[in-house]
């Protein structure tokens, strides 16, 4: 009798899944073929978010592991190149950095702070509507506001207009859909992480290192790791100040997922000397 997925060690998935994908053609639609459901079972996607449908969390029942599933089905190389480790170590970075941008935990949360990712699906009361007028390659429709909203909370007209570029939605003329629909909230957190936004990399090539740093990097101290990846999101109101709370939480998460993925962190957690981009 065969055996079940369930039962086969990690590296015989792991082994399947990159044949299996080395051999679709290219002209075939990638989004069929993520590995990631192979990674990240239902149970561990709960164990990692144990308090999201939480009746305290506006986002109850919004963050589904079916949406996310899906929605990494559209990037197949997210979770999907590397060794096991390697694998294994972006998704809980990636997992870490969306849980602090959606996180609803405080210090003394029951289960700790660190089981609260994902209790929010849009940033509470925003000071302004994120309109960067000067940006007219992206221009602002009346009325609408560009403020954080999904995992990533995707932020700014020239973040929205390009995300649903991409992903076939209108980021301009429709930023809400990103609250209202989970499968593209969960998109749009994924083409921010696999997208490279010139100077910066993108957070995808740093956690399977293949980030090469710059002149100008090498200056700024913008060494590899999970620390840069928080630069990439939001270093300039985090990163150059040493023991930042914020930072912290980042960290915090990082850690208690890499032990859930039995996976190191890695070197680099905080970016308290680097300079933002």
């Amino acid at each position: 009798m065969a055996a079940s997925s369930s039962s086969l060690p990690l590296l015989s998935i792991f082994l399947i899944c990159s044949a299996f994908i080395s051999f679709v053609p290219k002209e075939t639609e990638a989004r069929s073929y993520s590995c990631v459901s192979s990674i990240v079972s239902e149970k561990l996607f709960n164990d990692i978010f144990l308090h999201k449908d939480n009746n305290a969390c506006p986002a109850k029942q919004f963050y589904t592991y079916s949406s996310f599933i899906q929605a990494t089905n559209s990037f197949p190389k997210f979770g999907g190149t590397g060794n096991p480790a390697t694998r294994r170590r972006e998704i809980a970075a990636f997992l870490a950095q969306i849980s602090h941008e959606t996180t609803g935990g405080w210090a003394t949360a029951p289960d700790g702070p660190y089981a609260w990712g994902l209790c929010f699906k849009e940033e509470i009361s925003p000071q302004s509507n994120y309109c960067d007028a000067q940006n007219k390659e992206w221009p602002c429709s009346s009325g609408k506001s560009y403020h954080g909203r999904g995992p990533i909370q995707l932020s700014w007209n020239y973040n929205y207009g390009p995300a649903g570029k991409a992903l076939k939605f209108d980021g301009l003329n429709n930023p809400e859909i990103v609250t209202n629909n989970s499968v593209i909230a969960f998109k749009t957190a994924l083409w921010f992480w696999m997208t490279e936004q010139l100077p910066k990399p993108s957070c995808h090539n740093v956690m399977i290192g293949r980030y090469r740093p710059t002149q100008a990097d090498l200056a700024a101290n913008r060494t590899a790791g999970f620390g840069l990846v928080t630069n990439i999101i939001n270093g300039g109101l985090e990163c150059g100040r040493p023991d930042d709370n914020r930072v912290n939480d980042r960290v915090g998460y990082f850690k208690r997922y890499a032990a859930l993925f039995n996976v190191t962190t890695g070197p680099n957690l905080d970016c308290a000397y680097q300079k933002s981009f």
